[in-house]
């Protein structure tokens, strides 16, 4: 059902909670639960109402069960995509008369340490 809980443990709760209550204060206590059910029924419509209109059309053209992230299966999505071709690099050939273009060598450090640049106001 939900948090872990079958209907037997579920039943078993709200009959120690009836008995915890008592018979005077149950009622009352009934129709807090309707008044607050009936609260957060209106405030979901609300916040649906609002999407509604903030989104425009386009809110009733979503397939919400195509979206619906339990319908999911993680291994053939992970299948599909190695499974997948992979688009492959081309390599265009140099004409024969192209230049070369070399680079400059790279420095190799010397060990000297009059080389290493040094901040004395660095922290």
């Amino acid at each position: 059902m939900f948090f872990g809980l079958d209907w037997e443990k579920f039943l078993l709760i709200l009959v120690v909670a009836a008995l915890l209550v008592g018979p005077e204060r149950l009622p009352r206590y009934a129709e807090a639960l309707a008044r607050l059910t009936m609260r957060v029924r209106e405030w979901l419509q609300g916040a649906k109402s609002r999407v509604k209109e903030e989104m425009g059309e386009d809110f009733d053209d979503v397939e919400w069960r195509k979206l619906d992230p339990r319908q999911y299966d993680p291994r053939r999505i992970i299948r599909d995509a190695l499974l997948e071709d992979a688009p492959v690099a081309t390599v265009k050939a140099v004409s024969a008369g192209a230049a070369i273009v070399g680079t400059a060598p790279l420095r190799t450090p010397t060990g000297d340490p009059a080389d290493v640049p040094f901040d004395t106001e660095a922290t």
